[in-house]
């Protein structure tokens, strides 16, 4: 199993466990993106947000934390405001 957590410095903190760090990305892009859409910034400043820091996490999840847990690795990475780890669960 697969743990993952992240952190949208002063806005949210969520985490999700499962089998497949592909699904895990899509939960993180599909929980981000609804935070995002949800707080009190503009649409073109939230579009910004997710090109600039959502979506190359989201694709950094797929291959870096992918290839880090498939090792048997923890992974973590930020961007911006936001903090994402990964690591296997026994």
């Amino acid at each position: 199993m697969i743990k993952m957590s992240w952190t949208l410095i002063g806005e949210h903190a969520d985490e999700w466990t499962g089998a497949d760090t592909q699904e895990g990305a899509a939960v993180l892009e599909a929980r981000l993106r609804t935070v995002v859409e949800d707080s009190d910034m503009t649409a073109e400043t939230a579009q910004h947000w997710q090109a600039t820091f959502l979506a190359p996490m989201v694709e950094a999840v797929r291959t870096e934390g992918q290839a880090a847990v498939s090792r048997g690795e923890a992974w973590s990475k930020a961007a911006g405001p936001m903090l994402v780890s990964v690591s296997t669960t026994a």
